[in-house]
């Protein structure tokens, strides 16, 4: 029998799931939405009340019943009655363990108190730009009675909490007119008698609040252009971003290393050209799910887009010196005996004039997330200036925010990272064999994954097996182009803010004795392999160079390198050249912190591009034995008699760069 009615459930996640799809609405993994229903206690078979509640940190547009909290309404409501007060409620939090429903499936968030006392089946709570626009609005409270009459309410800031849902209740029973309130300096709330009504209301609010800025707001909210500050074009741009990226990515990464994101997108750059820009972004951010991840604030560079590259860069250095002892300051301020420690004073956020926006995180998508949520912070000051002059919470607010003990928890709920999370890879040769198998291994344990080479389709084909473009990117690439090499590092900086990883894995084969070697033949082996990995290696040298982070640069070479076979001669040369190379490149560039290793397989046969290209053929034809058992031959000459397969090289590469080799190079 079943213990639930499923139809609240269905309807919560419809309407969640379409709500969180639009960011006008909401934000990721910003806001929560509840139903009430009811349910069978398994106990007594009697009806008992429920309200589902979307459960800490999901996300709406991709919410699934899994990520529900359930509790017992009687019970949650009942909470009211031993409510502490403000100055101690934080302890409700672990009460709503006390009024789950079986398990209870997610874990209960802090809101979980607004959705469970206001008297409304159905409860939305959202941080959508032109809401959180009224909220952080000097006279927003007026400004909500003019828009909205009496069909919404002006509830004051306080924190996240069991006050605040107790408030917003209160609102609702005093005013039955309302299909909602706006929380200052945060978001929305709204209600309704079904999900249909509910998702009605949000909407409504959301709609007339962004009508009411468009209409009466001033059109230039940021203020006029500021001389010399217009964006570059997007050529000049991208080489610009990409110029300063490793350097910023160094910065940012002072405390622990850091995955970028890089966006410049119109709203952005428009931002950044106009004279209220600085004033604004000292502000800092107002909503809590914001400066979350965002930080307290941005850091911004006061320098045009044409000034001279060094100079940036030192003004740069200076800023984050700067902006490290603001924030250490900040903490210091505001921290109390109780406070957890200071995380990191390094930004979130970096903000260039005419270039865009830079953003930072411990994997592609926070990094991601975070950009997004400072470009709503960005429509949010636009949407307060235009209507009035923006005035987000006190420091001393976000304070409590960012270092409330709930959100220190909630942190050290979080898994603990793979191995290579933070770090970004470079393989050449990636779409297929042992580069595909580098390539996957390398995701596996967390890297961001640039999939490298010459066949745009299984390039493509690699990187979507990996999954979306937060974890790889395909890129199709010529290691004897450099020019081609030249973009695909400017693309792998773009997309993911840097480069930790390069695997010199490209390469081709060619078997014939000395006599029936060509030219061609000769120059086509040495172009891709001992040349090749020679410009990948040159050019990605200065990123892990300005990083200041070290690296490490892996060359896939071959038993050929230090082996003499017959019938053999420009791909075994072409394999000593690079074996060398690695010798060479470690010294040169162990000064950096940079490591260099090679690893040197032996009749790596299944799943290889080059023995399906008829290497496997000749290779055979010379060992004078069939196609099909070439792996098998190999094996029998290796000390253990096993096959080498494309994943145990990927296995060698990760024993190489996963932390346990920390002293080894050159080998």
């Amino acid at each position: 029998m079943s213990t639930v009615d499923d139809s609240p459930v269905e309807d919560l996640i419809g309407r969640s799931n379409r709500l969180g799809a639009d960011r006008r609405n909401t934000n990721y993994a910003g806001g929560n939405t509840s139903a009430k229903g009811t349910g069978i206690d398994p106990v007594t078979g009697q009806p008992v009340d429920l309200v589902w509640v979307k459960g800490s940190g999901g996300d709406l547009g991709t919410l699934t019943p899994a990520g529900l909290a359930v509790l017992r309404l009687d019970r949650l409501r009942a909470l009211a009655q031993v409510y502490p007060g403000v100055e101690r409620e934080d302890e409700m939090v672990a009460a709503f363990d006390y009024c789950l429903h079986g398990r209870g499936g997610a874990a209960p968030s802090i809101d979980t108190a607004m959705h469970g006392l206001v008297d409304a089946a159905h409860v939305d709570h959202l941080h959508p730009d032109a809401g959180i626009a009224f909220a952080t609005a000097a006279d927003g409270e007026a400004l909500t009675k003019q828009c909205f009459g009496d069909r919404v309410v002006w509830l004051g800031w306080r924190r996240p909490g069991f006050q605040l849902g107790l408030d917003i209740a209160a609102a609702k029973q005093a005013h039955p007119r309302a299909i909602g309130v706006i929380l200052g300096g945060h978001g929305i709330t709204a209600w309704g008698n079904s999900s249909a009504e509910c998702e009605a209301n949000s909407r409504e609010i959301i709609r007339t609040a962004q009508a009411f800025i468009d209409e009466r707001g001033r059109p230039d909210p940021f203020g006029p252009i500021i001389d010399g500050y217009t964006a570059l074009p997007q050529p000049q741009r991208h080489a610009r971003a990409a110029a300063l990226a490793p350097l910023l990515r160094g910065l940012a990464s002072t405390d622990r290393r850091q995955v970028g994101h890089y966006t410049d997108t119109a709203p952005v750059l428009d931002f950044l050209a106009r004279t209220q820009h600085p004033r604004l972004a000292a502000l800092g951010t107002s909503c809590p799910d914001h400066f979350l991840r965002t930080k307290v604030r941005p850091l911004l560079l006061d320098l045009p887009p044409t000034a001279p590259l060094d100079e940036v860069k030192q003004r740069l250095k200076d800023l984050h010196e700067q902006y490290r002892a603001d924030y250490a300051a900040y903490y210091q301020q505001h921290a109390t005996p109780d406070s957890p420690p200071m995380r990191g004073a390094d930004p979130a956020i970096v903000l260039i004039p005419g270039i865009g926006m830079f953003s930072y995180g411990t994997n592609k998508q926070t990094a991601r997330v975070a950009g997004e949520f400072y470009l709503n912070a960005i429509n949010v000051m636009a949407g307060a200036q235009a209507i009035s002059t923006y005035q987000p919470i006190s420091e001393a607010e976000k304070f409590r925010i960012e270092y409330w003990a709930l959100e220190e928890a909630k942190l050290q709920r979080m898994p603990q990272p793979k191995p290579l999370t933070t770090r970004i890879a470079l393989v050449t040769g990636a779409g297929s064999g042992i580069g595909r198998a580098i390539a996957h291994r390398l995701a596996a344990e967390g890297a961001c994954v640039v999939v490298a080479d010459r066949n745009p389709h299984t390039a493509a084909t690699v990187a979507a097996e990996i999954g979306d473009t937060d974890t790889a990117i395909p890129l199709t690439v010529d290691v004897t182009d450099t020019t081609a090499i030249q973009h695909a590092i400017q693309t792998t900086l773009l997309t993911y803010g840097g480069l930790d990883l390069v695997i010199n894995n490209a390469g081709l084969s060619i078997s014939k004795p000395l006599l029936e070697t060509t030219d061609t033949d000769w120059d086509t082996q040495h172009s891709v392999m001992a040349r090749g990995s020679f410009l990948i290696s040159r050019e990605a040298a200065p990123t892990l160079i300005d990083q200041h982070m070290g690296g490490d640069i892996i060359y896939i070479t071959s038993k050929n390198s230090v082996f003499a076979g017959p019938n053999n001669l420009a791909y075994s040369a072409a394999k000593a050249d690079q074996a060398h190379q690695v010798r060479l490149l470690a010294t040169e560039l162990g000064p950096h912190g940079i490591r260099v290793n090679g690893i040197n397989p032996d009749g790596v046969v299944q799943g290889s591009g080059i023995f399906a290209a008829g290497w496997g053929a000749q290779r055979a034809a010379t060992y004078n034995i069939p196609e099909h058992q070439l792996g098998a031959f190999y094996a029998q000459r290796t000390l253990l008699k096993r096959e080498v397969l494309p994943e145990h090289v990927a296995n060698a590469v990760y024993a190489l760069t996963a932390g346990n080799l920390t002293h080894t190079t050159g080998l």
